[in-house]
């Protein structure tokens, strides 16, 4: 069990230093157009021409036929490592014009072919990633940070502060949440920049989830709560304060790691609904959302399958931290036991 955690901790990991370092594993910049190129199709990796096998793989220029694209045989370019390209910023910080690979100029190197612009499908799913996932984890530490407050506070105290918040509780459980955050951002204004957008999403998002972990976090607190070691730190003079942040919090950390792995994909998945429909992140900072929403066009859904690989991330990112969070709810009964 533990050594399934950990594998799953560091796929967890793997994922998230992808996305961190997209700027450098893209080979082109994520907005730039080729419209020479629209909806081509992924450029195949050749590693064996007329003069033999070759340890370097080399692509060949697409070039726009009659009856769709057809590579060009007529020159090879070889990919390289570690070359210069389009200047971005790591960790939104320093600028660099390294990448991991490219080919040079005028072949192009599009592992998961282009959208209807001509941009790199690969690169803007490693950029747009960084959107969704960045708003699904922050919207999560709020909604979080939110239950833990409340549910410690109406565990603790309980009374009128345990009634009213709980009774809060139960009204944003008993909301239909996709309707009510379609709703609430659509009465929102829509024309903001890409940086005020993703606040406003990340606040709304987690704003509305806070519910179910508080009122987790409220019977562990009010089971935790008579416990003698509580009962005796308290008899010691330790404040109210002191015995949330020391023994309290401590009950429910395992908790909210479950949590956590539950809500990620749930508010990564809101936002790549909200951008879907035009109510969240807009063009041209790519997200999950709004690089699907070109599929809502019949013809394009049926004719560029590539044009998926951003659900199939989803869906990937979403199945890991499910099995992550099941892996961790399994440890807590197992120690609870």
């Amino acid at each position: 069990m533990r050594s399934k955690t950990a594998l799953l901790f560091a796929m967890v990991i793997a994922l998230h230093l992808t996305l961190l370092l997209a700027g450098f594993l893209a080979p082109c910049d994520p907005a730039a157009q080729d419209r020479n190129l629209p909806y081509a199709p992924p450029t195949r990796l050749h590693f064996v021409d007329a003069s033999g096998w070759h340890l370097r793989p080399f692509v060949y220029r697409l070039s726009a036929g009659p009856n769709g694209y057809f590579e060009d045989k007529s020159q090879s370019f070889a990919v390289h490592w570690w070359r210069g390209g389009p200047a971005y910023r790591l960790l939104g910080i320093f600028e660099i014009k390294r990448h991991l690979f490219g080919v040079d100029k005028p072949a192009t190197i599009a592992l998961l072919g282009t959208d209807g612009f001509g941009r790199d499908e690969f690169s803007r799913v490693l950029s747009g990633g960084q959107i969704s996932v960045a708003a699904g984890m922050a919207a999560t530490l709020l909604a979080l940070a939110a239950g833990t407050i409340f549910g410690v506070l109406a565990g603790y105290y309980g009374g009128w502060a345990d009634e009213s918040l709980m009774c809060a509780t139960e009204v944003f459980l008993c909301l239909p949440w996709l309707y009510f955050l379609l709703g609430v951002r659509a009465f929102l204004p829509l024309h903001l920049s890409p940086a005020r957008t993703f606040l406003l999403l990340t606040c709304v998002i987690g704003l509305i989830g806070w519910a179910r972990p508080a009122r987790l976090v409220r019977g562990i607190v009010l089971s935790a709560r008579s416990r003698n070691y509580v009962l005796a730190a308290r008899s010691f003079g330790g404040s109210d304060f002191y015995l949330m942040r020391r023994h309290l919090f401590l009950e429910v950390f395992g908790l909210l790691l479950t949590q956590a792995a539950l809500l990620v994909p749930r508010y990564i998945a809101a936002e790549v609904t909200l951008s879907f429909f035009g109510l969240g992140v807009n063009e041209p900072v790519a997200s999950w959302g709004n690089m699907l929403s070109t599929l809502q066009q019949y013809s394009v859904l049926v004719s560029y399958e590539w044009l998926l690989a951003p659900a199939a991330a989803l869906v990937v990112t979403s199945v890991i931290y499910s099995l992550l969070a099941d892996a961790l709810h399994s440890r807590l009964e197992f120690r609870s036991t």
